[in-house]
């Protein structure tokens, strides 16, 4: 089979430093971030270090371009940061208590049912792919697997609330540079982001990487029960996303939809006007939501193809040779992928600099770009120094050979897949292109043809992404079988580090206009930060492509891996079995992003009621002489979306356990299926969808071109139409789209864990008849 030209020592080096690096990366954007200061008297309103003012930063700050030198200002903007960092801590600690109850649970579950499969034995047993054979006992897996995963669900939880820290400790800081220019605002609300990035795709390699190495202390050449042990991880990191998500979805949402509905439609006041009771409920939804819920779901994502990559060579020629570099190809990838986002950042940061609102968006696309070419590379030079030429892949029983420059492709085409997926869906969301200024125009005749036209083009967006995922798959699984698809899925996930970025860039500059607004900062300063959140819209509707594209990657080579696992030769789609599975899997997406729809509608009634009582019994709050009472706007946000969010988990944590136990692991990759196909489809619509209607509302406010501004101003009846179907589409694109992707891979992970139970002791109902 060839060896491989870096050793095993190289690789057991380079990519703990490689993850050093990332966070070390992390670091340093956030000293630099810090020393914008958020106070004027030398005392941070945040907490952090450098940001105490002794750099010399604070008074440049203060001197206002309008030559206003205004101190209340920077204290306003700190007493809103302070008020939405406090509303976001406390809501994702409540949050914790309730996933860290679940977690515990599940994990005992976990050891109890893989316990089982042997009844408990701790002797050895034979393999389950080679059994001549010996390996280590059912109850070493079911120790193993249940350690991992609470290994993955904490990393999980703590990149989404350092991801929120970050988020929180930027958006004052944003605002204030906005008062110095647009691209020192830009730099601003990138390099926050990258500190998340950076942070989130180094922990998640580092943990993974120990818990391989401290894993196979016990197990040794046991490399098969390590592996599938290590599984775990991904199924930890997926559970709590799913809780992030969809918990920060509905909080965000509700107060979302009931600030828009009452404060723009009925008041006819500004966004993120200061007197509407709902303002800091909304950017306390944008961090817990967007940034949160997000880091928790690409760190799933991460976790998950790494650990169906990792299960399949572990019983392919990597794994029964015990070639250590070649078996943590994947993990390598990960590794180069820092060093690329770490120099693509750069371009943004250092040497090139955003002057105008034009060059934002330009800016932000040719990260993306920039990122898939050098990883292009960098995926060439791995392939060459980290696998021998020639290799054997396990594919359904049999081992398939496959050459090194094949499995370079087959990384490479998920790269450039969601590069393409990135673009469409740019094209699909941005007001810079027709289809949305189209359903911008189409507010004209009220907010019912706004409808139509936003529902369709969510339906048209899907093709090409779909024929983009197809093709991958199609390449990938032909050069190297479910391995390959595996790789794929990493290959789009190799730049996560960048897309985080990216993504979380845009929640920030989010944050940043509402302080902006709440501060009673210029016009000018507010159309600066409004240009800023134009492309973050965009690049976060970019961000959930990418996420959505990768899950579809992922689950399949999970669903292979648990076929494998599973003892499933052929998944017959006539057989009735597999076919009932089929259109219930299909169905479950539907009825998830029903729970979630009506959890926000149910949470932003409350919402609406709650801020039509303050502004109908606060004497002088419309004329800005009383402070609505924030503090209850939030609690409603925070009970509405804990209380709503536990429904939606259970469907998808419950589904495969019930189905694998009752019915057995054929009608489960039915299931798998059907959820998967149609999952897809549902979440990239409802993403895009709701992207558009957001970005035709900022289209018509903004009156940048001739067109935009015989459909406004703000007020005018096209952009109320505009308002009601940015409120329609907010639940989509930031609770149900976004949480369909957690749920295909989450019952593939869940089911490729549990299979040694059900291949076992599942298709209770089947065996009685």
């Amino acid at each position: 089979m060839g060896t491989t030209i870096l050793s095993d020592l190289g690789t057991e080096i380079l990519i703990p430093v490689c993850a050093i690096i990332g966070i070390g990366f992390a670091l340093v954007q956030w000293v630099i971030v810090s020393k914008v200061t958020v106070s004027i008297d030398g005392k941070s309103s945040s907490s952090g270090a450098g940001a105490d003012g002794k750099n010399g930063y604070a008074e440049s700050l203060i001197e206002e371009e309008e030559g206003i030198n205004d101190h209340s200002v920077v204290h306003k903007c700190a007493e809103i940061q302070n008020a939405i960092a406090e509303g976001a801590t406390s809501f994702l600690f409540t949050e914790y208590q309730y996933v860290g109850v679940f977690m515990v649970a599940f994990a005992i579950l976990i050891f109890l049912f893989l316990g089982s499969v042997e009844g408990f034995s701790t002797k050895s047993q034979a393999c389950t792919y080679d059994s001549s054979k010996m390996c280590k006992p059912a109850l070493a897996t079911a120790v193993f697997s249940t350690i991992s995963f609470l290994l993955g669900a904490v990393t999980s939880v703590i990149s989404g609330f350092l991801g929120m820290k970050i988020a929180t400790y930027a958006n004052a800081r944003t605002t204030l540079e906005a008062r110095k220019g647009v691209g020192k605002a830009f730099i601003v609300a990138f390099r926050s982001g990258a500190v998340m990035g950076f942070l989130l795709a180094a922990n998640g390699l580092l943990v993974l990487y120990i818990a391989i190495n401290v894993f196979k202390l016990y197990y040794g050449d046991d490399w098969e029960g390590l592996f599938e042990a290590v599984t775990g991880y991904g199924l930890g990191g997926s559970s709590m996303a799913l809780f992030g998500r969809v918990g920060g979805g509905i909080y965000t949402k509700a107060a979302d939809v009931g600030a828009d509905l009452v404060g723009k439609v009925e008041r006819n006041i500004p966004e993120d006007d200061p007197r509407n009771p709902a303002v800091i409920a909304d950017n306390v939804g944008d961090n817990v939501g967007d940034i949160a819920g997000m880091g928790s779901d690409l760190f799933g994502s991460y976790a998950e193809s790494s650990c169906a990559a990792l299960v399949v060579a572990s019983i392919s020629s990597f794994g029964v040779n015990h070639e250590f570099t070649a078996m943590l190809y994947p993990l390598l990838i990960s590794s180069v992928g820092i060093l690329v986002c770490l120099l693509t950042t750069l371009f943004a940061t250092d040497f090139f600099e955003v002057e105008a609102v034009k060059e934002i968006e330009p800016a932000l696309k040719k990260q993306l770009v920039i990122s898939t070419v050098l990883m292009t590379i960098g995926i060439a030079l791995v392939s060459w120094i980290a696998l021998p030429s020639t290799f054997t892949i396990f594919n359904f029983g049999i081992q398939k050979e496959v050459q090194s420059w094949q499995l370079f492709l087959c990384v490479g085409v998920g790269l450039w897949a969601g590069l393409i997926i990135g673009f469409v869906t740019e094209y699909y969301t941005s007001n810079a292109y027709s289809p949305v200024q189209d359903v911008a125009d189409s507010c004209r005749t009220g907010a019912a043809t706004n409808i139509i036209f936003g529902l369709a083009l969510g339906y048209k967006s899907v093709i090409i992404p779909i024929f983009a995922i197809a093709i991958s798959i199609f390449v990938s699984f032909n050069f190297a079988a479910m391995y390959g698809i595996a790789v794929a899925a990493l290959g789009m996930l190799s730049t996560i580090a960048t897309g985080l970025a990216i993504d979380a860039y845009g929640p920030i500059s989010d944050n940043a206009g509402g302080i902006a607004e709440m501060a009673g900062m210029s016009h000018r300063i507010r159309e600066r930060t409004d240009a800023l959140d134009a492309a973050g819209n965009t690049t976060a509707a970019i961000g959930k492509g990418f996420a959505i594209g990768s899950a579809a990657l992922v689950s399949l080579a999970l669903f292979g891996a648990f076929v494998s696992r599973a003892g499933i030769s052929t998944v017959d789609v006539l057989t009735p079995k597999v076919f009932i599975g089929l259109l219930v899997g299909a169905m479950l997406p539907y009825w998830f992003s029903a729970m979630t729809m009506k959890s926000v509608g149910s949470a932003a009634l409350k919402m609406v009621e709650e801020v039509r009582r303050q502004f109908n019994t606060i004497p002088g709050l419309m004329e800005g002489t009383a402070k609505p009472d924030y503090a209850n706007c939030v609690k409603i946000s925070t009970d509405a979306s804990i209380k709503e969010m536990i429904p939606p988990g259970a469907l998808v944590m419950l589904t495969p356990l019930i189905v694998g136990i009752l019915f057995g692991v054929e009608t489960l990759s039915g299931v798998l299926a059907g959820s998967l196909v149609s999952g897809v489809q549902i979440a990239i619509s409802a993403s895009n969808t709701g992207g558009a209607w957001d970005n035709a509302k900022k289209y018509i406010e903004a009156g940048a071109s001739e067109h935009a501004k015989t459909l406004g101003p703000k007020g005018s009846d096209p952009h109320k139409a505009a308002v009601i179907g940015d409120t329609v589409g907010d639940p989509l694109k930031d609770t149900s789209g976004p949480s369909l992707n957690i749920l295909i891979k989450l019952m593939a992970v869940e089911s490729l864990v549990f299979a040694p139970f059900f291949a076992t002791h599942g298709g209770l109902l089947f065996k009685m008849f």
